[in-house]
């Protein structure tokens, strides 16, 4: 050991340089900065030593096991690119210690507990953490610490001041290693049933990890897609009852007389011929033929005189009263309009 550091070596300071968990972890970056050579933190970690090595150049700065809370930093310093670790903080000032992770985010499994999922394992359970970072990074996943890249890196998420990937992403990362149907369906009706995000945010996602060829995925989705079409309705339902708007007929074909089918809708007020249609559409690879579908049977009801509101599940959840106006615009406005052609209006 070098006594002549001009910094002592951390583990023989006040145990108060411990309190943070940016003090218990760090990197032989910052330790160098605070006068530790790379020699002398390997020796700290001799077996039996005072501190030890998580992760290719991140040290832990006590014995005994990593809390979950260590394992995360730890692995986000692994792969975070490292900032200038600055000088000794004054009292009251902001810590130039604390590490700013630049282009690099908790994903998967562990991304999932930390947004409040019940379904997925305890952090301290997981053998390995899922980091994402961008697709150039020369990074290897190594120890606990997997990499995930990715061409196009999300803006993060603060939980418990970590970046942590968006849902529907962390839920692509995870469902690409999971085999288990059961728990990939788990892990859909969660996202959804817990409000943490749209189903359509969801198939976007796993579309864009080609996750949607693999049959015990495609089955989640599509029990996601009833669920979140199931949540949809009843949002509908709720937001005629509690703004005052009067009683459509639900769920109903149109058709014309001894004509052709017009389609589907989800709420009907035929003496206004004002309709409500739930965008519940999935982002698959057939998304333009479905828009196409979606858009030639609104031109169709349209020049039969029929208004057609299109509400998406989101603005049902995010702005419910927004949407309220803009149907009751539709029916006051109704007066105004030349009379709908006569279609005949069937339970569907």
């Amino acid at each position: 050991m070098n006594h002549n550091t001009p910094v002592p070596p951390l583990s023989l300071r006040p145990l108060r340089h411990l309190a943070e968990v940016h003090r218990r972890v760090m990197t032989a970056g910052r330790l160098r900065a605070q006068g530790v050579s790379v020699a002398e933190a390997n020796e700290q970690c001799r077996p039996g030593g005072p501190w030890q090595q998580l992760l290719p150049g991140v040290f832990l700065l006590h014995p005994g096991p990593p809390t979950s809370e260590e394992r995360l930093h730890a692995v986000l310093m692994y792969a975070a690119r490292e900032r200038g670790t600055g000088v000794p903080s004054q009292p009251g000032a902001e810590d130039p210690h604390r590490p700013v992770y630049a282009e690099a985010m908790i994903t998967g499994l562990a991304a999932l507990t930390l947004h409040g999922f019940s379904s997925t394992p305890p952090l301290l359970s997981l053998d390995r953490i899922d980091v994402l970072v961008p697709r150039m990074r020369r990074l290897r996943s190594a120890g606990g610490a997997r990499i995930v890249r990715t061409s196009a890196l999300p803006a993060p998420e603060q939980v418990t001041g970590l970046p942590v990937a968006p849902v529907p992403r962390a839920l692509a990362d995870a469902v690409t290693e999971l085999t288990d149907a059961g728990a990939v369906r788990r892990l859909l009706t969660e996202a959804v049933r817990g409000g943490h995000c749209e189903p359509a945010a969801v198939v976007r996602e796993l579309n864009n990890a080609k996750l949607l060829s693999r049959p015990h995925v495609v089955d989640a989705v599509d029990s996601l897609l009833a669920e979140g079409r199931a949540i949809a309705e009843d949002r509908l339902y709720r937001m005629v009852r509690e703004y005052g708007l009067p009683d459509p007929v639900w769920n109903v074909d149109l058709r014309l007389p001894g004509g052709p089918h017009l389609g589907g809708l989800d709420a009907y007020w035929p003496d206004q011929a004002v309709a409500v249609e739930l965008d519940t559409r999935a982002p698959r690879q057939d998304e333009d033929a479905l828009w196409s579908e979606y858009a030639r049977k609104r031109e169709h009801l349209e020049r039969l005189g029929i208004t057609v509101v299109h509400i998406t599940p989101r603005k049902l959840r995010d702005a419910m009263e927004q949407q309220a106006t803009v149907v009751r615009t539709a029916l006051m406005a109704s007066g105004d309009r030349d009379p709908a052609a006569y279609v005949v209006v069937l339970p569907r």
